[in-house]
């Protein structure tokens, strides 16, 4: 077994969630999305991206409008739409029990006497 295959599944797992988060700070366009996911170390490709925000926003938890730019074209800046906060608020949650139990697990020391 591959260890990248295994890391690259868990990024995956909480793209959707880190995408929202994002956007919950204010609106971005793609190119903002990625450099801050890049900071933070989760290494996203624009094939990837592309996709899971069009995902989102048929889901009806993004939308976006166009704004002029100053040194090219247009740019798509996705916003978090008042469903997407609400269906942020519940990952909010999920993440914070998930992490709660994946930290009660590889804390906790096996009971070799059951």
């Amino acid at each position: 077994m591959k260890i990248e295959n295994t890391k690259a599944q868990m990024r995956k797992g909480i793209l959707e969630y880190c995408i929202l988060s994002i956007l919950k700070k204010g609106d971005a366009y793609t190119s903002e999305i990625l450099s801050t996911l890049k900071g933070a170390e989760m290494i996203v490709v624009e094939g990837t991206i592309y996709p899971l925000l069009t995902r989102l926003k048929n889901a009806g938890l993004l939308s976006y409008r166009w704004e002029e730019s100053t040194s090219g074209p247009p740019r798509k800046y996705y916003v978090l739409t008042e469903n997407g906060g609400l269906f942020l608020k519940e990952l909010d949650k999920t993440w914070s029990n998930l992490l709660n139990a994946v930290n009660q697990v590889i804390s906790t020391k096996p009971n070799h006497n059951e």
